[in-house]
């Protein structure tokens, strides 16, 4: 019984070591700080180091705002591929977001690769001083001063049809 056990051991230690496997030139690509709407576009560089082709059958990314694209044809053993990677830079702020990749390798089904960063925020426009209303981001309305000309002008009109001895209907 012994020797059946060791066997199924040795067995299928050589399958595991005849097999596909994935390996990466990095798990974890920077963006560092980039300006908002820069290229968002990065690689990813994916090697067989098995025997056997690999096969990548899906790669999913932690968020909408990051889309992978990726050959769907066997990467041979010894071989390179690539996983395209494009990041939304029209979202400011800091970002991390991981990126799943599915594989035949048995000893690394899913393995995890990242993309982080700093997007500079978007040129914002100033902000409206006291009695300032914003319109659309770029006309500026003096709201304040006109209302005080509006309650001067009532003003005087109420003065006005007091001295004449009338209502005034404001």
């Amino acid at each position: 019984m012994k020797k059946i056990f060791a066997a199924m051991f040795i067995t299928a230690s050589f399958a595991f070591a005849s097999a596909q496997t994935i390996s990466f030139d990095k798990t974890t690509v920077d963006y560092g700080t980039v300006k908002n709407g820069a290229d968002g576009n990065r690689v990813f560089v994916v090697k067989n180091t098995g025997d056997k082709p690999l096969i990548i059958s899906r790669v999913q990314a932690s968020c909408g705002c990051t889309i992978p694209e990726w050959s769907q044809e066997p990467i041979m053993p010894g071989k390179t591929g690539q996983i395209k990677v494009h990041y939304d830079t029209k979202i400011g702020g800091p970002f991390q977001k991981l990126i799943q990749v599915y594989s035949n390798d048995p000893a690394n089904v899913t393995a995890t690769i990242n993309i982080k960063g700093t997007v500079e925020q978007a040129n914002a426009q100033p902000a409206a001083s006291k009695g300032e209303v914003m319109l659309s981001n770029t006309a500026t309305l003096q709201a304040a001063p006109a209302k005080a000309e509006v309650l001067k002008t009532e003003a005087a009109a109420k003065k006005q049809a007091k001295k004449l001895g009338k209502k005034a209907d404001l």
